[in-house]
């Protein structure tokens, strides 16, 4: 079926798989499908997840606490294979009732906590080990609303032009162009950005480079998507600056090691 030759009905159902990549996992229920125990390790925190742009964050954002001395933030990873259901396994269900990969559980803490969307849980470890996320309250805003920006924008990366663009069962142009257009705009914001810092806050590196990094800087890097070329990447030369200095920090190469 063609685009032009669809019409939405006037209730919609559920009746086969959409096709695509991701289709055999996607449904429009939440809830778990089977039951599965979670492995739980005895390092302070437990982090269940995978190598994907959000997953990337919790490992590079570790490791870069170790790196700071922070022995505290040990952690065990545990893989959700999420392209076969793993995160709709009951125990994972009951730390994250949204079935999304990463979710931290902090067994430091009695009962242990757990916290689910990466980039809370990016602000739960600044905020525990005292660390990465600036102390002065001006400072402490704008990386906070440069973190929330990522949160808020990268749906429109990942869930549109990603999926349109690399993950769909077949090429259509209307959401291509639409989500490609707002991926640059996105990527034009953050050059503009970062043509007057050293990183996304005056403060200095902070978990907003590591969240906004994780998706935008490996876009532009060429490890998400494959779509270097399709986007014209080399034009943002400030956020290609940004991501290669980031990409070159010890905690990220081996944050990046430990998701992939």
């Amino acid at each position: 079926m063609s685009n032009k030759e669809y019409t939405p009905p006037k209730v919609w159902t559920w009746d086969t798989e959409s096709g695509g990549k991701w289709a055999s996992i996607n449904r429009p229920i939440a809830g778990a499908t089977h039951e599965k125990v979670l492995p739980v390790g005895d390092k302070p925190l437990q982090l269940y997840s995978l190598g994907t742009p959000n997953g990337v964050k919790i490992t590079v954002m570790l490791e870069e606490l170790l790196a700071l001395g922070k022995k505290e933030a040990e952690y065990d990873l545990h893989i959700i294979d999420i392209g076969e259901g793993e995160q709709f396994g009951s125990d994972f269900v009951k730390l994250n009732p949204n079935s999304k990969i990463p979710v931290l559980l902090d067994q430091s803490k009695s009962p242990a906590q757990s916290v689910f969307e990466s980039c809370a849980i990016l602000l739960y470890l600044a905020e525990k080990y005292k660390a990465l996320l600036p102390e002065d309250s001006v400072d402490r805003m704008e990386c906070i609303t440069w973190l929330f920006w990522q949160e808020s924008s990268a749906s429109f990366l990942g869930g549109g032009f990603g999926h349109f663009y690399k993950y769909a069962p077949y090429p259509m142009e209307y959401p291509i162009d639409r989500y490609t257009m707002e991926t640059k705009r996105q990527l034009d914001v953050l050059d503009r950005h970062l043509a007057e810092r050293e990183y996304m806050c005056k403060s200095g590196y902070s978990i907003a480079d590591i969240a906004i990094w994780s998706w935008y800087g490996r876009v532009a890097l060429g490890d998400v998507y494959d779509a270097t070329e399709f986007l014209d990447t080399a034009s943002y030369e400030n956020v290609l600056r940004w991501a290669e200095a980031i990409q070159q920090r010890e905690g990220v190469q081996k944050g990046l090691e430990s998701a992939l």
